[in-house]
C-alpha cells in the first residue's frame, strides 16, 4: 500500500517476476524460430517471427486466466496472481507487436493506409472459409490495450473499482475473439492437428479450472439468508490462528479471523480489486488481502492511518465453542468489540 501514486518502485518479487516473464518470453520465441528454422527452412523470417509472438500471446492470456482459479484451489499458486498485472501488459506487447509485423507483412505495401486495408479488405462476413479473421485479433487488441494501459492503481480510483473491475473483465471477450482470430485464421491453412489439438486443450483447460473453482466456491454458499439473531458459522477450533474461515451469510461473504483470544468478523470483500481478505492472514495485528498487501484492521475493517480503505465489519459472540455472527453488516470501518475466547 502506499499514500499517493507515484512511480512504480520494483521490490524483489517484482524484479525475480519481470525477469522470469521477460527471460521466458525471450526463450520462447528463441525456441520456436530456431525450431521453425528446421521444420520449415523455406519460411521467412517475417512468418516465423509473426507465428512466434501469436503463439506466445495465446500461451500467455491461456496462464494469465488460469492463475485466478488456480489460486481458488490451491493458495500456493498466490504469488503468481500478486503481480498479474505485469503479466498481462507483457502479453499486451506481445500481441502489439505480433499485430504490428502482421500489418506491415499483409498490409503495408500496399497504397491503401494499412489499417484501412485491414478493416476493408476483406469483407466476406457471410462465409466461414473466407471470414475476415485478422478482424476479431484487432477488437481483442484493443481490449487488452485498454486494460494494460489502466492497469495501475490510478486508473483503479479514477475510474472507481465497479467501473475498473467491469472493463478488466472484458478479458473474457478478449479470449474469445482471439480463439476466433485462431480459429478462422491460422487454422483454415493449417494441415497438421496438432495446433487445433494444442487450441481445444487450452479451452478445455481454462473452462475446467473455472468450473472447479466456482464448484468448490458454491460449497460455501450453504448459510440461510440474514435473519434478525445472530446465526452460528463454524467451531472456533475450524480457524486457523492468524487466519480465517469465509462463510456467506445471504448474499455476502464474510471473513471470520482468530488471532490470539479474539475473534473478528469482516467483509470478505477488500476494497482494493475485490479480493478474498478470508484468503489472507493476519500480519502485524492487520488482516493483509493476499492479491496486493492492503491491509485491514481486524477489529473494525478500517485500514490503518494514513490509509482510509474501509470494508464492513460484523459483531461476533461465542458460546459454547461455536463462533456466532450477527448477519447484520456493519458500516465499513465500524469498530466492533471482538468476541473472547476463554
Amino acid at each position: 500500500m502506499s499514500v499517493h501514486y507515484q512511480a512504480v518502485s520494483w521490490n524483489p518479487a517484482k524484479r525475480t517476476y519481470d525477469l522470469v516473464i521477460a527471460a521466458g518470453i525471450a526463450a520462447y520465441l528463441l525456441m520456436f524460430i530456431l525450431l521453425g528454422i528446421i521444420v520449415h527452412p523455406n519460411a521467412t523470417a517475417e512468418t516465423l517471427i509473426i507465428r512466434a509472438l501469436g503463439t506466445l500471446a495465446l500461451l500467455l492470456i491461456h496462464v494469465i486466466l488460469s492463475i485466478g482459479p488456480l489460486c481458488r484451489l490451491d493458495s500456493r499458486f498466490l504469488p503468481l496472481l500478486y503481480n498479474r498485472r505485469h503479466l498481462g501488459v507483457a502479453m499486451f506487447l506481445v500481441a502489439a507487436v505480433h499485430g504490428v509485423f502482421s500489418l506491415i507483412q499483409f498490409h503495408g505495401f500496399g497504397d491503401v493506409n494499412p489499417l484501412v486495408s485491414l478493416l476493408t479488405s476483406n469483407t466476406r462476413f457471410s462465409s466461414l472459409a473466407d471470414f475476415p479473421f485478422q478482424l476479431p485479433g484487432f477488437l481483442a487488441l484493443i481490449i487488452l490495450f485498454l486494460m494494460a494501459a489502466t492497469s495501475h492503481d490510478f486508473w483503479l480510483n479514477t475510474l472507481t473499482p465497479r467501473i475498473w473491475k467491469s472493463l478488466h473483465m472484458m478479458v473474457y471477450l478478449a479470449y474469445a475473439l482471439l480463439i476466433a482470430h485462431v480459429s478462422l485464421g491460422a487454422l483454415q491453412s493449417e494441415t497438421s492437428p496438432v495446433l487445433a489439438g494444442v487450441l481445444a486443450a487450452g479451452l478445455v483447460s481454462v473452462t475446467s479450472l473455472h468450473v472447479a473453482a466456482a464448484v468448490r466456491e458454491r460449497k460455501l454458499d450453504v448459510l440461510p439468508l440474514p435473519g434478525a439473531d445472530f446465526m452460528e458459522v463454524c467451531d472456533i477450533a475450524a480457524i486457523p490462528e492468524n487466519r480465517a474461515k469465509v462463510v456467506t451469510i445471504g448474499l455476502e461473504r464474510v471473513a471470520v479471523f482468530r488471532y490470539g483470544d479474539k475473534i473478528s468478523a469482516i467483509s470478505n470483500v477488500c476494497a482494493h480489486q475485490n479480493g478474498p481478505l478470508g484468503e489472507g492472514k493476519i500480519i502485524d495485528g492487520c488482516v493483509t488481502c493476499p492479491w496486493h498487501g492492503y491491509q485491514y484492521l481486524p477489529e473494525s475493517g478500517a485500514s490503518p492511518p494514513p490509509f482510509t480503505e474501509k470494508v464492513p465489519s460484523y459483531r461476533t459472540r461465542i458460546v459454547d465453542g461455536k463462533v456466532f455472527v450477527d448477519p447484520c453488516a456493519l458500516a465499513p470501518g465500524t469498530p466492533v468489540e471482538p468476541a473472547r475466547i476463554v
